[in-house]
């Protein structure tokens, strides 16, 4: 079910970064059923892309498909450029795209992508935001809770460089304040059925059902999003973090 059904985003312009599969794809369809003109964002699926664009234009909105490659600059301002030629410009952002478990990428991609493009992208986006806009950085607890409570070998390193980026971001909410732009860190458990939730599993065999043990349920891929997009419309929380599914297992931040 949309938790968006209720509420009318009619006339409203929505990215999301890495949006042709996943918990960015449910997050852009729940935009768009709701009312939103779209623009879904992919790296090389281009072909996927404009599948999920079609079954939205069907609804009666407009979706764009930009290919960006969001660590690159250049790429992230000619993906400004054409939104801002398309729609004029937007009223919610969500930060979505990460990564930094692939196999043969640089060294330093993890926090290339998880910080430094993330801060690039959200200064690049920056003027076409209006007040009452609203953007959301989606994080995991691994993550979010990084400083106080360890996690796997495996993804100490994302973890690292997404807690980096939450961190940078966070320093811009002064200015994003000042244009009445709001702010709002979703993180969540360990997600059912993305690719990073795979790739954890390949490296450390039984690493998420150990983890659905402890928190006694782990969210899916619609239940994530769902929450993703519920955080940009409802009231920025007050220490600007939604926090979703069970925490128990980690401690402050």
């Amino acid at each position: 079910m949309n938790p968006l059904a209720a509420q009318s985003l009619s006339g409203k312009r929505a990215l999301v970064t890495g949006s042709s599969r996943g918990i960015g794809a449910d997050t852009v369809k729940y935009f768009a059923e709701a009312g939103a003109d779209v623009v879904i964002n992919y790296r090389s699926k281009a072909p996927r892309a404009e599948k999920l664009a079609e079954s939205l234009r069907e609804l009666g909105v407009r979706a764009l498909t930009l290919g960006a490659d969001l660590t690159d600059k250049d790429s992230v301002q000619e993906m400004a450029d054409a939104i801002k030629n398309e729609y004029g410009g937007l009223d919610i952002l969500v930060m979505n795209a990460s990564g930094g478990m692939e196999r043969g990428m640089a060294e330093d991609y993890a926090i290339q992508l998880n910080r430094d493009a993330q801060v690039n992208l959200l200064t690049t986006m920056l003027p076409l935001l209006g007040e009452g806009s609203r953007v959301v950085f989606v994080t995991s607890h691994q993550a979010h809770f990084i400083r106080t409570t360890p996690t796997m070998p495996e993804y100490e390193q994302v973890a690292l460089s997404k807690r980096a980026g939450e961190d940078a971001l966070r320093e811009l909410i002064p200015t994003l304040e000042e244009r009445g732009i709001g702010f709002t860190v979703v993180s969540g458990d360990m997600i059912e059925g993305t690719i990073t939730a795979t790739l954890l599993e390949r490296a450390n065999p039984g690493a998420i059902e150990s983890r659905r043990e402890g928190a006694g349920k782990l969210y899916n891929v619609a239940e994530f999003a769902a929450e993703v997009a519920q955080a940009a419309v409802d009231p920025v929380p007050a220490d600007n973090t939604r926090l979703v599914g069970d925490t128990s297992d980690f401690n402050g931040v």
